[in-house]
């Protein structure tokens, strides 16, 4: 691989890091007023935050319903929400 290549190839590298970065940016402090955080009902890749070991943030979920990724939904409803048969819970669980 000449100079030119390898250095292409690393300026892709950073592009892609960096455009990957800011999809997966925190959940802005002014959408959780008013909100609470609720775990296990998010779709694969559609978390607000916190979805474990190996994940950035907002949209990195790896599976649907996953226990420890969160949605930010209105205070006092997520531990009555039904999404296909997923409780909400107010803390992170496993799976």
């Amino acid at each position: 691989m000449n100079r030119s290549t390898l250095t292409l190839a690393l300026a892709g590298s950073l592009a892609t890091a960096i455009s990957s970065a800011a999809f997966a940016a925190p959940l802005p402090a002014e959408k959780m007023v008013g909100n609470e955080k609720c775990y296990g009902i998010a779709l694969k890749g559609h978390n607000d935050c916190a979805a474990g070991a190996g994940t950035t943030c907002a949209g990195t979920s790896t599976m649907d319903y996953q226990g420890n990724a969160w949605k930010a939904v209105p205070a006092g409803t997520c531990t009555s929400m039904n999404v296909n048969g997923h409780m909400g819970k107010l803390e992170p669980t496993k799976g």
